[in-house]
C-alpha cells in the first residue's frame, strides 16, 4: 500500500513520535510509506530509517501571531503543500493534518477541550470529517463514541521498550523524580509541584526534574503561574527543557521514579518507557490510565495522594511491580501496531 502519514511538527510530541514510528514499521512490513509534517524548527527531532520518505514543509515562525493565528496558517500551508492523488491511505495523526485534507483515517489520541475558537473548530471538525478512525485506547474510543456516535478500532501504541530497557542511568541529577513533557495544564503540572513539596519534608535531597515541552500552543500564563507557586512553595524544580533523543532513555532511567499527574491522555507513552526502563511510575488515577497500567504502577488523584504514591515507590520499591512493569512495556511493540495497522486499512 501507499500511505501518507500526516503531523504537524517535527518537534519531540507524543503525536510525532507515534508517527514516526508506525511509519517506519510499516515501512518494515514492505509498504510504501510518506510522512508529511510542517517544519517547525527544521528537520525531525531524530534520524528517521531511510526506508520512510520525508516531506517536511517549511514552517517559520511569524513574530506576533496569535494561536489561533497559528493553527489556522498551518492548515492552509499543510493542505497547500499535500497532494493526496498519490495514495491508497492518508493517515492523520492530529487535528492539523486532518483539516488540511479533505479525506483521510484519523487517530485520536485523546480529546481536548479548547477556548482558542479557531482551535475548537479545527478539533470538531478533526473529528467529524474523517471516514474512519483509530483511537489509542478503549477509554478514549468510548468517548469519542459518547460525543459523536463514531466506532473507531482501537489500536494500541508500540513502545521502543528495548531501548529504554538498555539505557545506562543518567547519575548528574541526584536523586530525582522526573516528568517529561513540559508544563503545560494537561500535564497536571501545578499538582506535581505541589505533591513534591509535600515530598521533600521527608526526602530534603529529593529533586523534581521536567523534561520536554516543545508545544504549539501558548502557555505562558500557565507556566507563569507555576513559576510562581514554586516560590510560594520554596521548591527550585530543574526544567530541562527538550532532550535530545539519544539522551532521553539514560534520563528515565536515571530517576527515583517517573511522575505522570496528566488530567489527559490516550494512552501514556513516556509512562511505558518510563516502565521500559525498570523505573516505578506513579500516574493520576483516570479511567484509561488505569486500563492501559492497571497494576503495573502506583496511582493518585490529588497532591497529597500522588505524593505519598510517589513517597512509597521511591522508599519501598517492589520488585515484582518492576518486572511487570518492564513485561507490559514489551509487550506492546511498533510490529504488532503497524501490522494491526495494515489490516485496518486493507479493510477500508
Amino acid at each position: 500500500m501507499r500511505i501518507a502519514l500526516l503531523s504537524y511538527s517535527t518537534r519531540p510530541r507524543g503525536g510525532v513520535v507515534h508517527t514516526l514510528a508506525l511509519a517506519e514499521a510499516l515501512a518494515a512490513l514492505g509498504h510504501d510509506v510518506t510522512v508529511w509534517t510542517l517544519g517547525r524548527g527544521g528537520g525531525f527531532f531524530r534520524a528517521v530509517d531511510p526506508a520512510v520518505r520525508l516531506e517536511i514543509v517549511p514552517f517559520p515562525d511569524a513574530p506576533g501571531e496569535t494561536v489561533g493565528e497559528r493553527i489556522l496558517r498551518s492548515i492552509a500551508v499543510l493542505r497547500e503543500a499535500f497532494d493526496p492523488s498519490g495514495y491508497d491511505v492518508v493517515h492523520a495523526q492530529d487535528c492539523i493534518s486532518a483539516n488540511a485534507t479533505d479525506r483521510c483515517v484519523r487517530t485520536v489520541h485523546h480529546l481536548d477541550q479548547f477556548t482558542t475558537p479557531e482551535l475548537a473548530a479545527c478539533h470538531e471538525r478533526a473529528i467529524v470529517r474523517p471516514y474512519a478512525h483509530i483511537c489509542v485506547s478503549a477509554a478514549v474510543a468510548a468517548e469519542v463514541n459518547a460525543g459523536w456516535g463514531l466506532t473507531p478500532t482501537v489500536i494500541p501504541n508500540g513502545v521502543e521498550a528495548a531501548r529504554f530497557a538498555a539505557a545506562v542511568p543518567d547519575t548528574r541529577h541526584g536523586t530525582y523524580v522526573l516528568a517529561v513533557g513540559g508544563i503545560e495544564p494537561r500535564k497536571g503540572s501545578i499538582d506535581l509541584l505541589d505533591a513534591y513539596a509535600v515530598l521533600r519534608r521527608d526526602l530534603p535531597e529529593l529533586r523534581l526534574v521536567v523534561a520536554g515541552g516543545e508545544t504549539l500552543f501558548d502557555y505562558r500564563d500557565y507556566r507563569a503561574a507555576w513559576e510562581q507557586r514554586a516560590r510560594d512553595l520554596g521548591v527550585v524544580p530543574e526544567v530541562l527543557g527538550p532532550v535530545d533523543h539519544d539522551e532521553l532513555p539514560g534520563l528515565v532511567a536515571g530517576a527515583a521514579a517517573f511522575a505522570f499527574p496528566s488530567t489527559k491522555e490516550g494512552f501514556g507513552l513516556a509512562a511505558m518507557e518510563a516502565l521500559a526502563a525498570g523505573v516505578p511510575v506513579v500516574v493520576r488515577d483516570l479511567p484509561v490510565l488505569r486500563e492501559v497500567f492497571g497494576p503495573a504502577v502506583g496511582y493518585g488523584t490529588e497532591p497529597l495522594s500522588l505524593a505519598e504514591a510517589l513517597r512509597h515507590a521511591i522508599e519501598k520499591p517492589d520488585p515484582d511491580r518492576r518486572e511487570a512493569g518492564r513485561a507490559l512495556a514489551a509487550a506492546h511493540t511498533w510490529a504488532e501496531a503497524a501490522r494491526r495497522h495494515a489490516d485496518f486499512y486493507a479493510s477500508l
